[in-house]
């Protein structure tokens, strides 16, 4: 019996053999593709009858509204627009004789520099946290002003705004004056003498006689320039005989000055006596 299956199991091992030495390694390596083949072709099957997703049948949860009380604490606990910064914001404005001419923001870093001048005039760039004078430090720059710390208390100084600006679309008012005076008095009032540029006259430059109250009382200012004379321009030495020509009890002058570095028109009512 033991030879039998001794017999039994060479025969098989020796047809093996001999079948491998014919064919070689191709079927079996056919084999193994064949299972791996069939094994990609369940998992594909799977992929498609089971839902999509590696956790199975996943469904995200509803999107939670919260309520309009919810919200509105939600929104009260924080600032989007930093309007809470503004308060922090000096609101003295300093006695210090200091002069803003510039201010240079970098909101990228939260750093700027201002161009201060003190009393003597100098102008100088200093940069946030330097000192300006003993015990006045830049501390922050705004987009009009800048704040110093002035031995710890935090002070605004602004640009120039002594200036009012001038408003828009609305005309001088005509200064009007009405004197009553006597043909005597008239050449008391005030001296007329020609303003020449370039040898051209261009304007009457007044100056007040006397006390000068009947001059101020005429609209006048000491070093008006007149240029026009009842919408006449003034542009030779003829326009002042002209001018003193009207010059009577009774008259009724409508002219324009140069006040500085604005034209003022003025009307003067010469009263009978």
């Amino acid at each position: 019996m033991r030879g039998f299956v001794g017999n039994s199991l060479s025969d098989r091992f020796g047809t093996v053999a001999r079948w491998y030495s014919r064919t070689g390694l191709y079927p079996i390596i056919l084999v193994i593709l064949a299972v791996l083949l069939l094994v990609q072709a369940v998992r594909l099957i799977w992929l498609v009858v089971t839902p999509l997703g590696p956790v199975g049948d996943y469904r995200a949860d509803q999107v939670r509204i919260l309520s309009p009380q919810s919200r509105l604490t939600l929104f009260s606990s924080f600032d989007p627009f930093f309007r809470d910064g503004a308060t922090q914001s000096a609101n003295v404005v300093t006695s210090l004789q200091l002069t803003l001419f510039g201010i240079r923001m970098n909101e990228a870093s939260g750093r700027g520099s201002a161009i201060l001048a003190g009393p003597d005039g100098v102008q100088t760039n200093y940069v946030i946290g330097e000192e300006i004078m003993s015990g006045v430090t830049l501390d922050s720059v705004e987009f009009d002003h800048v704040i110093i710390n002035r031995g710890g208390v935090r002070e605004s100084l602004y640009l120039d705004q002594s200036i009012p600006a001038q408003t828009v679309g609305t005309e001088e008012p005509v200064a009007s004056a009405s004197l009553s005076l006597g043909a005597n008095e008239i050449p008391g009032v005030a001296s007329l003498a020609p303003r020449n540029d370039q040898g051209r006259v261009t304007g009457i430059l007044l100056s007040p006689l006397g006390d000068g109250s009947l001059f101020k009382s005429a609209g006048f200012r000491n070093g008006d320039i007149i240029v026009s004379i009842n919408g006449n321009p003034v542009g030779s030495a003829s326009d002042i005989e002209a001018l003193t020509s009207q010059i009577r009890p009774g008259a009724r002058l409508s002219v324009e000055v140069e006040r500085g570095a604005d034209t003022v028109p003025v009307a003067v009512n010469l009263g009978a006596p």
